[in-house]
């Protein structure tokens, strides 16, 4: 058995999530890549994949074996460009991105013209959603996220810190009056983000004299879509926290107005996340240069 192409084999079928996608991309009878993985596991001993009518998982054994195979057909890779020449070297292949909502729509994608002009070689794939995708399991080279990390698996690469902003309509506070204090708010009408994952709302948070001040405010409207709840805002229905980036137009027009500058809300560091050895491929080291040259350019979202 050729074991540097069985595990060519397995990783493709994991990143494509399917015998017959992989089998189209690789070229080959989908029946060949079945053959190639029922011999890989009987040689191992042991099951890598799990195969449903519906969906395909990796065993525990099977997300090891494929975090190995991905460092080890790296540092292949890298060892024969070093004699192929440079045009080896050069970026070139599918990378598969998935980038939350509001960053991709009004930051990233009014933009990707940019990194498809620098580097032609490259073909992108990109999933815009909030949920927490499961890289491995999906297929997904590398993923834009906002907050502390919590995969430890996975390796995280700042790119930028998103700064937020406590604000609401002049038509609501007109009606409401404008809080002075954290406290105030309580006695206002809050616009509620909750985790799409999880359902939960969210706290709003504040530096108070260098420490962090967590606070549950009250709301009858709860979005978890980060620029649906901006356009609430606008709308007059109620006090809410965003990103600076998504309301920094309005801020300059007067729809919006900042409120509570004093205590501003928590920055958030912004993160590329992807898996242990993959950042050795160059179509994924140039996007990782891309993106933090992107949110560099970026005000309130550079480091």
């Amino acid at each position: 058995m050729d074991k540097i192409r069985a595990m060519q084999v397995f990783v493709r079928i994991v990143e494509a999530n399917s015998f017959t996608r992989a089998a189209e991309t690789l070229g080959l009878p989908r029946a060949a890549l079945t053959a190639t993985i029922k011999n890989l596991e009987a040689y191992l001993g042991t099951t890598l994949l799990q195969r449903t009518t519906r969906r395909l998982s990796l065993t525990p054994d099977g997300a090891e074996y494929h975090a190995q195979c991905v460092q080890i057909l790296d540092a292949v890779d890298a060892a024969e460009r070093t004699f192929r020449g440079s045009a080896a070297a050069q970026p070139r292949g599918t990378l598969r991105v998935d980038l939350p909502g509001a960053v991709a729509q009004n930051v990233v994608l009014p933009r990707i013209g940019e990194f498809a002009a620098r580097w032609p070689d490259v073909s992108l794939t990109v999933s815009v959603t909030d949920r927490l995708v499961d890289l491995t399991q999906e297929g997904i080279d590398c993923t834009l996220r906002v907050g502390t990390l919590q995969d430890s698996s996975l390796v995280g690469r700042q790119v930028g810190s998103m700064r937020f902003v406590t604000c609401a309509s002049p038509a609501y506070l007109a009606q409401h009056g404008t809080p002075q204090t954290i406290d105030d708010l309580r006695e206002h009408e809050g616009i509620v983000h909750f985790s799409g994952r999880t359902r939960r709302p969210f706290d709003w948070d504040f530096v108070v004299d260098g420490d962090v001040r967590k606070l549950h405010v009250p709301g009858r409207i709860a979005i978890n879509n980060a620029d649906a709840n901006v356009t609430c805002a606008l709308q007059g229905l109620g006090i809410t926290q965003a990103a600076l980036y998504q309301v920094r137009r309005h801020l300059d027009s007067g729809a919006l107005v900042a409120l509570l500058t004093d205590t501003p809300p928590v920055p958030m560091p912004v993160s590329l996340l992807y898996p242990q050895g993959r950042m050795a491929a160059p179509k994924l080291k140039v996007f990782a240069e891309w993106i933090a040259e992107v949110l560099e350019s970026e005000p309130d979202l550079r480091r």
